[in-house]
């Protein structure tokens, strides 16, 4: 069957909003120490981004968001990335998450992004419990990793749903929107990198939610541009690769301008031996190929999704293994830098530090996990790919 053939996006220009990135990001610098100490964004910073529209760049035109063509929201992305990698995960999450409007009753989207500082923020669910009851249902449960949650004025609670109807009494996934003052955070978000995010629990005990603040998690987005085309699962993949390499260039270059200054006992200085001079030119290629590999599968993806109104199975898989090469080969950048810098590495003032934590979260993450590369595998090799894609 020939696919739908969806409008290509006619996004605001992405230059407004890189403009505006660029003037916050010496606050986004400043804040850095505090949002890794009191784990979550300063709330001074994080209203700062809301009020310059910097949470509503994929939230459809409908509803008073950028929709930003997808290749133009990673450049927003990376310029984050490359000054804190807590802000940038918080800009990716938050931003794809909204997409989500493209699938969720309207009128429950205009209630939330009616608010210009409005933030839903998600989470894998541990537990949960859910009955009918009167015009909604009950909900008790408990999600973890729900990254911005400090900053959010949302929360996207997803639980399943018994299907009477069918056979097998299967289950139907279902996402229930809940205010965040109607449900408890939970403080267990103990870690050392992306410290930042506030990447907390929240829990709810016989909450009653609406039907119309509900809807099917795997339902089809109504709006027609091709940003809704593409499979949310890669936007975070693509974003939080992107997030990982922009920690690596930070890094690397935090390595090339200090070098002149730093000495290695019994050598002399860091730039001027042979051993460093391979490693920072591995370390280059390294970076410039996992990015290059990234973007454009990136911007094949968007290709397919404004052509063909969905990307395809090869360019779904290519991205699905670009993002994940790019996390992994960003850890492995900044494991060089790392080691370049000696005990130097260890302290808290060295710019690496941070970035070497954040990265190695950022690796163990599901969207790091070298599985990623037997889907791909599966594939080329002419199999059926089973995997998240």
């Amino acid at each position: 069957m020939t696919a739908i053939k969806r409008e290509v996006s006619r996004a605001a220009k992405p230059k407004t909003y890189l403009d505006s990135v660029r003037e916050v990001l010496p606050r986004v610098a400043a804040f850095a120490d505090e949002a890794s100490r009191d784990r979550e964004i300063p709330a001074a910073l994080a209203n700062e981004l809301k009020d310059r529209g910097l949470f509503r760049l994929l939230l459809p035109r409908s509803v008073g968001g950028a929709e930003m063509d997808h290749p133009d929201f990673l450049d927003v992305v990376e310029a984050f990335a490359e000054v804190d990698g807590s802000v940038a995960w918080c800009i990716n999450q938050n931003n794809v998450y909204s997409t989500r409007a493209s699938v969720m009753p309207p009128e429950l989207a205009q209630e939330i992004w009616g608010d210009r500082r409005a933030v839903v923020t998600n989470g894998p669910p541990q537990w949960t419990e859910v009955e009918r009851e009167g015009d909604g249902y009950r909900l008790s449960g408990r999600w973890n990793f729900s990254s911005g949650v400090p900053h959010a004025t949302w929360l996207a609670a997803l639980t399943t749903l018994r299907d009477a109807d069918a056979e097998d009494n299967g289950e139907l996934p279902r996402t229930m929107i809940l205010p965040k003052s109607e449900a408890d955070l939970v403080d267990n978000w103990q870690v050392n990198g992306l410290r930042g995010t506030g990447s907390l629990g929240f829990e709810v005990r016989d909450a009653h939610v609406p039907f119309g603040r509900t809807f099917c998690a795997d339902g089809a987005p109504r709006e027609p541009g091709p940003l809704y085309a593409m499979p949310m699962v890669l936007m975070f993949a693509s974003g939080f690769s992107t997030v990982a390499l922009g920690a690596a260039r930070a890094s690397l270059d935090a390595l090339i301008e200090m070098a002149g200054g730093k000495t290695i006992q019994g050598r002399g200085l860091l730039r001027d031996d042979p051993a460093t001079w391979r490693q920072v030119g591995q370390a280059e290629a390294t970076w410039r190929s996992a990015r290059a590999f990234l973007r454009q599968s990136a911007s094949e993806a968007w290709r397919g999704a404004c052509e063909d109104g969905a990307p395809s199975l090869d360019q779904r898989i290519r991205l699905r293994l670009a993002a994940t090469h790019g996390i992994r080969m960003a850890a492995q950048v900044v494991d060089t830098v790392y080691n370049l810098f000696g005990s130097q590495a260890i302290f808290e003032r060295n710019p690496v530090q941070r970035r070497f934590q954040d990265v190695h979260v950022i690796s163990q993450q599901i969207q790091g996990r070298m599985d990623h590369y037997d889907v791909a595998g599966q594939h080329f090799l002419g199999l059926e790919a089973e995997g998240s894609f």
